[in-house]
């Protein structure tokens, strides 16, 4: 059958093309996707081609679809998953498959599977390793953004602390201590806010960083610290760009303690270098944000490492476990999602949106597959409705202005049934 996707052919070469999908095996699932988030990972994978380590070396001669947080629907099932998953099923995936020791992931390594396209064929090492996840939920937006919310999730999950003498390590944040999430005010980092202060284990203490004091405000009207407060969470916004001396400031909101988890969002050597500074004793130190210069390094205190019992770690995704948390925390409305999405558009605009994400404001930006649609931010959707006189896009924004300018099911459910599907 036919399908359209953006594939990557080398590096900076996204191509939005028609090609063809070969007959599902025994052993492989067609699925129709709908919605895809777009990651910074992809515009990594966007600019290196196969300098990532995760992109086929033939993928001039194999286009790789890009993509890997989808959602959609499942469309035919080969015989050998008819006992588990059946047509007309939502789904979501795990796309962090680790199989057999490679890094073999969508959106980067296969030449059929991948998020931004209008079909795709699901492999059977997604089923072997369990990664394929049926989805009951409303929106398919919020499937997507299971994956980046898993990531998050893992990061949280990872971090580890110990006590003198004793080999075993405590896994996870420091319940009740003090957290600082660094250049944290951008979709990831408000992914791991949201989860930090709804999750079950819980820091006293939350402090988030930007130097952009834009986010910063939207980030505060997302989440008022007034709000943190009633759930016994002191919760500071600190735009470090404005302070004298960044490390001092943070280690005095800490009560001079410093910080039990310091997440570190920002492959910046300036960041790296304050992240390790404002640890307090046994601090772990998440480098989270994946670099692309593999010479990236940066000054860190190992004084601090020695007697301190300071500590490093890094995650680049969540497990599937991770992935079912974050699924099941959106359906009790413990978490939501869309703190993360700023801009929604149609296939048609995902390569050149890839291939320029870190010059385009906001967070997350949300492609649906099946639409034609330029990349709109949801704060301009009135203005550009009024401007082209039309009048969906001003329905739309009444919607999400109607939900605190976040994104919602009602607006993914108006889109859908409004919009020219293709």
């Amino acid at each position: 059958m036919k399908a359209k996707g953006v594939r990557l052919h080398a590096a900076n070469d996204l191509r939005l093309e028609e090609f063809e999908l070969p007959e599902i095996t025994d052993d492989e699932i067609l699925v129709k996707v709908v919605s895809d988030s777009i990651c910074m990972s992809t515009y990594k994978c966007a600019i290196l081609g196969t300098e990532h380590k995760r992109v086929h070396e033939d993928v001039a001669e194999h286009p790789a679809i890009m993509g890997h947080e989808f959602a959609g629907d499942i469309v035919k099932v080969g015989k050998n998953h008819q006992d588990k998953f059946k047509p007309g099923m939502k789904f979501t995936l795990q796309p962090a498959l680790n199989y057999k020791g490679t890094m073999w992931s969508p959106g980067y390594s296969y030449e059929f599977f991948g998020g931004d396209a209008t079909y795709c064929i699901i492999p059977s090492e997604v089923m072997e390793l369990g990664c394929l996840l049926e989805y009951k939920g409303r929106a398919y937006y919020e499937a997507s953004l299971a994956e980046p919310m898993s990531c998050s999730i893992g990061a949280f999950n990872a971090a580890y602390h110990t006590k003198m003498g004793v080999y075993t390590h405590q896994m996870g944040i420091k319940e009740g201590g003090k957290l600082a999430i660094m250049a944290g005010a951008g979709p990831m980092g408000l992914g791991a806010l949201t989860y930090a202060l709804h999750r079950d284990i819980r820091p006293s203490m939350i402090v988030v960083t930007d130097l952009n004091q834009e986010r910063l405000d939207r980030a505060a009207s997302l989440f008022p610290p007034e709000e943190a407060e009633k759930d016994g969470i002191e919760l500071h916004f600190v735009n470090t760009g404005k302070l004298e001396d960044p490390v001092a400031e943070l280690l005095k909101i800490s009560g001079g303690t410093g910080y039990d988890d310091v997440l570190c969002y920002a492959p910046v050597a300036q960041v790296v270098t304050q992240s390790s500074a404002i640890l307090g004793r046994d601090g772990c130190l998440n480098f989270f944000a994946g670099p692309t210069d593999k010479e990236f390094s940066a000054t860190m205190n190992f004084y601090d490492v020695h007697y301190n019992s300071t500590h490093v770690m890094g995650t680049t995704g969540g497990n599937t476990a991770d992935m079912i948390e974050s699924l099941e925390l959106t359906a009790e409305g413990r978490i939501d999602p869309a703190v993360m999405v700023t801009h929604i558009g149609g296939l048609d605009s995902a390569a050149e949106t890839t291939l320029n994400l870190p010059k385009i404001p906001g967070g997350k930006k949300l492609i649906y597959t099946h639409l034609s649609m330029p990349l709109t931010a949801l704060s301009d959707l009135r203005a550009k409705g009024e401007e082209t006189k039309d009048q969906r896009l001003v329905d739309l924004a009444d919607i999400v202005d109607a939900h605190n300018g976040l994104w919602c099911p009602e607006a993914e459910e108006y889109l859908l049934k409004n919009f020219i599907q293709e």
